[in-house]
């Protein structure tokens, strides 16, 4: 396996000192070892991973050195666009390092929303016309890939290292935010989940609050047919959720998000407004952090995210970080009408023993479907 410091003291060796993306769980080794040795003028984590690619353009064109961009492979559908219309040599000719946890590689064993982008991400960076290689986990293989990549680096082409699971040692994030939020995300779910009427539908992001909505239903007996279940998609279920309301007036829809998420492609919050359906409730669980990825922090509890939603058009914002408050505000929208957003600030971090939803993408689907034509 590759130590963290060792990889990236041999970037910098080579002129890589400026770090922008989106956490991944393959990489939240090496995305912690970066957030605690590089200072917030050197490490970035951007909205979304398109967003980091037009960062990095930005570095080299203030500076003349590349910067190195992390993703999830998930994230490849966001950076096609400034790939190929802004660093492309046909068009500015920008060098930018890519490192890409490579989920869903095809014959390991991973999630259903990782399936097929493990499948095409190869594909996807051939179609581009940018080469790349597969991380090695031996060290002397390594220095000669990183070598590889600066070569191609220095014909301005943009070079990609594509990481597979557990290619860097542990490391343990030290600079970690601390904030004094009391409620759990799971209890903050609960309680709202708990307050919903019987014909309330739910959008839940990707990530853990889509996993504890699951398994509070499955503690309490319900079935999950209420529940779509956004597994893969992050930033997207906003826009989901708006989809069904503007077609299902007679019934109430959530939308459980997460900051993360919500900043991810935060316009969408903007047509939301604009569309305004009075039977919309977006709740964003904050906790300031990507939690599923290694606990990267967002800028969630640095922004306020009510005053966003007032200013492109939400008639209803509240912000709450206990349960009494919660509960009281609960209450006041079940009797209210009109678009919503509810702000619940919690605490990071997860049980331990939280399962994963045991039923099918496509199963889910079809129990939600079922259910809205009642």
């Amino acid at each position: 396996m590759i130590r963290p410091e060792y990889f990236i003291e041999k970037l910098r060796e080579n002129g890589i000192d400026c770090f922008a993306g989106v956490p991944d769980s393959l990489l939240k080794n090496i995305c912690a070892y970066i957030t605690d040795h590089c200072d917030a003028q050197h490490n970035i984590i951007t909205a979304n991973e398109g967003a980091a690619v037009g960062l990095a353009a930005g570095h080299y064109l203030a500076t003349g050195k590349p910067a190195c961009v992390y993703m999830q492979n998930s994230g490849e559908g966001n950076i096609i666009n400034p790939l190929a219309s802004l660093t492309d040599p046909e068009v500015y000719n920008i060098p930018v390092l890519l490192l890409i946890g490579w989920r869903g590689r095809p014959g390991v064993h991973d999630e259903p929303q990782h399936v097929k982008q493990g499948k095409v991400t190869t594909g996807l960076l051939n179609t581009m016309g940018i080469n790349f290689d597969v991380l090695s986990k031996d060290e002397e293989k390594t220095e000669k890939q990183i070598q590889k990549a600066i070569e191609a680096l220095n014909r301005k082409e943009v070079y990609a290292l594509v990481i597979e699971k557990d290619t860097f040692e542990d490391y343990k994030l030290q600079n970690v935010e601390k904030n004094d939020l009391t409620m759990s995300r799971e209890e903050a779910i609960q309680t709202v989940a708990a307050a919903l009427g019987e014909k309330d539908a739910i959008v839940s992001t990707t990530g853990m609050i889509s996993r504890e909505l699951f398994e509070y239903r499955t503690q309490m007996n319900q079935g999950h047919e209420r529940d779509f279940l956004t597994v893969g998609s992050m930033g997207h279920a906003s826009q989901i959720a708006l989809g069904i309301a503007m077609e299902k007036t007679d019934r109430k829809v959530w939308c459980f998000d997460g900051d993360g998420a919500a900043i991810m492609h935060m316009g969408s919050m903007a047509i939301v407004a604009q569309k305004a359906p009075k039977n919309y409730i977006h709740v964003v669980f904050n906790n300031g952090a990507h939690d599923s990825v290694g606990g990267q922090p967002t800028v969630g509890l640095h922004i306020d995210l009510p005053r966003i939603a007032r200013a492109v058009g939400y008639p209803h914002t509240y912000s709450v970080s206990n349960k009494e408050d919660l509960q009281e505000i609960l209450n006041e929208i079940q009797k209210q009408e009109g678009l919503t957003l509810l702000e619940i600030k919690v605490k990071k971090g997860n049980r331990k023993d939280l399962g994963r939803p045991t039923t099918t993408p496509i199963e889910n689907k079809e129990a939600l479907m079922d259910f809205l034509k009642k």
